[in-house]
């Protein structure tokens, strides 16, 4: 199982026994830092910086998101409800699949309305109709698929074959761009620049016919852009380059790159034994905790993990056989009560977490590393697991 690796940064200095477990501890000093990255690119390109609320909606940090950046993509009511809320500027909203019910409250909460097929479109376009003669003013999008293949985990690539992702983009009419403000696209995940270099050659042909007619073009997400290596002056030229030779405005959707490194899970070993290895017992469950563990599948990074020491198996406290989490050694070797973190868990798992099998869910905790405050944020309890059943 590959380790995804995570730099600990100001983390390797953090009492893990300050906050109870298990905890999601998020540094705000490094999501300023990532924001102000961010904030960057758009400010010399001239694209407008969305981020995306599925891989990181901790919306107590909504202000300062808002601080940076020109607003939120959601994948939905409920995000987009959050958004509006909770942080500042614009909401893009793309779903699959949208219900007739939503859609009023949805284009009333969205600047960027956008459907998953040109069908989808036709079908409500009798709505969206009444809704504008009544006030409300939002932008049609279409997500387009460019059936050019650039992820790594073939069930997390958006355009695999038979996606259910988005239009193929050599299926496209102009009928079906009748009416369409924006062409959203989306392939990439947790990916540097040239992917994103290569889509754009291999899809911007196809799209040609209807540049012309367009307001804009959004990239969607996946761009890792905070990490140390990206190509950030390429992504830059590139931006203003797709403004000025389409005349579109040009939008981005970071999600993992706002929160990267900027948060980690604190557990404890609650009970070890023998069975043909070291097995140890924590609080952190993945299937409820971490679920991308399991289904990418990856093994996720320790901090201050040791080399050379006896690993331990460390799984879950829920019933389920497969609650593993991987094959660590423990700083110091493992012991009953040990604490232990790992790292890079602001995004994905923190919007992922579910009590299945009753387990607690992680307390949430905001840490400032260039002040050292901390403070808690959102503590969970018996009433939060009972009240999603009936």
């Amino acid at each position: 199982m590959e380790t995804r690796a995570g730099d600990p940064g100001a983390f390797a200095h953090f009492d893990l026994t300050r906050v109870p477990s298990p905890a999601f501890v998020v540094d705000a000093a490094k999501i300023r830092a990532n924001l102000g990255v961010l904030r960057h690119i758009g400010d010399a390109s001239g694209a407008r910086v969305l981020a995306a609320l599925k891989a990181f909606s901790m919306w107590s940090l909504g202000s300062t998101v808002t601080d940076y950046l020109d607003g939120v993509c959601a994948s939905g009511l409920y995000e987009a409800k959050l958004g509006r809320e909770e942080y500042g500027g614009e909401v893009a909203t793309y779903c699959a699949g949208y219900k007739a019910e939503d859609l009023p409250e949805i284009a009333k909460l969205s600047d960027h309305l956008i459907f998953n097929s040109p069908g989808q479109i036709a079908r409500f376009r009798p709505l969206l109709d009444e809704l504008r003669a009544a006030g409300e003013s939002f932008d049609v999008g279409l997500r387009i698929n460019p059936q050019h293949s650039e992820g790594e985990v073939p069930k997390y690539d958006p355009a695999a074959p038979c996606s259910r992702l988005g239009f193929p983009v050599d299926q496209l009419t102009p009928e079906h761009m009748a009416g369409v403000d924006g062409i959203h696209m989306h392939v990439l995940c947790e990916q540097d620049f040239p992917p994103l270099a290569r889509t754009w050659a291999a899809v911007e042909p196809k799209l040609a016919p209807y540049l012309g007619q367009l307001k804009w073009l959004n990239f969607g997400g996946g761009h890792h852009v905070t990490r140390a290596d990206y190509q950030v002056g390429d992504l830059i030229a590139f931006l203003k380059n797709v403004r000025e030779t389409t005349g579109c405005d040009v939008m981005i959707e970071p999600g993992e790159a706002v929160a990267l490194d900027a948060g980690i899970l604190v557990g404890e070993v609650l009970d070890l034994f023998d069975n043909g290895m070291p097995i140890g017992i924590t609080d952190i469950s993945a299937t409820c905790h971490m679920p991308d563990v399991i289904e990418a599948p990856y093994r996720p990074a320790m901090l201050g993990e040791e080399e050379g020491s006896t690993p331990t198996r460390l799984g879950g406290p829920s019933c389920l056989a497969g609650d593993v989490i991987g094959d660590y050694r423990l700083p110091g070797g493992a012991a009953i009560g040990q604490r232990f973190a790992f790292l890079d868990q602001a995004h994905y798992s923190m919007v992922k977490t579910n009590s299945f099998n009753g387990v607690p869910l992680p307390s949430i905790w905001l840490w400032d590393s260039a002040t050292d405050e901390l403070k808690l944020v959102r503590e969970f309890a018996y009433e939060d697991f009972k009240t999603r059943l009936s």
